[in-house]
């Protein structure tokens, strides 16, 4: 009797086995792909801390280079920051610049490999301190490499102090009472500065704090790269950036921050466009 028992439930539980099977089966056959890992990320995991933005951007710049085709034909330069390891993370070539001078090793590869896709990624404290005179002579020359310009308002590596980019009143590790702007000066809106630049092309400014504006942000990066690839002078997006740890908030708070506090002062648009750039997007030959 009892092995009778046993044989039944066994049959029973291959039965419910079997139908688990066609049921999951049924399930994956109507499940659609909505995303995916891009072909230019390593598989690993990243350094940054959780709420910060550098993945989204890191992300943006993968995907775009692989929708034109250009991740075989890509290199990055990483900057001395928080992305200082981002050679880590994309699957094409990168190198390692010294500190602020992503700009001044970009434009000696693009003038060797012209037919290379060629961008700088850099954090406040390296593009707009010890790196500001490299952006803007790169600029000034119209050099056919894009930056990507990242603005979270401080030194993010080095434990949160004030960067060119902090603004008025606000409190970093060693702006303990807050920015003052008649002792330390104003924050540097750098993109409404490069775009009066003549060698500059293509200068704007998006933010990654909400998916809409990450939405934006990735287009823009797509018309910074076609601007290059174009030969059409300099390109440069600004993100602006949450920066979680060191703002002292959460990550859902860091990005209504962003919002609130950083969107007034950092205006999102487009600071310069050239004449040929607005042409080729009407589809002028």
């Amino acid at each position: 009797m009892s092995a009778l028992k046993d044989t039944r439930a066994t049959v029973g539980w291959r039965k419910c086995a079997l139908n688990l099977e066609q049921e999951l089966e049924m399930v994956e056959s109507d499940v659609k792909l909505v995303a995916q890992r891009p072909s230019g990320f390593e598989e690993r995991v990243t350094h940054y801390c959780p709420g910060c933005t550098h993945g989204v951007a890191h992300r943006l710049i993968a995907e775009v280079l692989e929708e034109m085709g250009e991740l075989e034909h890509s290199i990055g330069v990483a900057p001395v920051g928080c992305a200082v390891f981002a050679y880590n993370y994309f699957a094409f070539d990168f190198v390692e610049a010294a500190h602020g001078r992503a700009p001044a090793m970009a434009t000696g590869i693009k003038r060797t490999l012209p037919d290379r896709i060629v961008f700088t990624y850099q954090g406040d404290g390296d593009l707009a301190s010890i790196g500001m005179g490299e952006i803007v002579a790169a600029a000034a020359r119209g050099e056919q490499i894009t930056t990507i310009f990242i603005n979270n308002t401080n030194y993010g590596m080095t434990g949160g102090q004030m960067a060119p980019t902090t603004l008025p009143g606000q409190v970093t590790t060693s702006s303990p009472q807050g920015r003052d702007v008649e002792r330390q000066g104003y924050p540097i809106r750098t993109a409404e500065m490069l775009a009066t630049l003549e060698g500059a092309a293509y200068v704007v400014r998006r933010s990654l704090h909400d998916a809409r504006n990450i939405r934006l942000a990735k287009k823009a990066l797509r018309t910074a790269f076609e601007v290059q690839r174009q030969g059409l002078g300099f390109s440069m997006v600004e993100l602006l950036s949450t920066c979680p740890t060191n703002w002292g908030m959460t990550p859902a708070n860091s990005r209504i921050w962003l919002a609130e506090h950083m969107l007034p002062y950092y205006p999102v648009g487009d600071y310069k466009v050239s004449d040929a750039i607005a042409f080729e997007k009407q589809g002028g030959n």
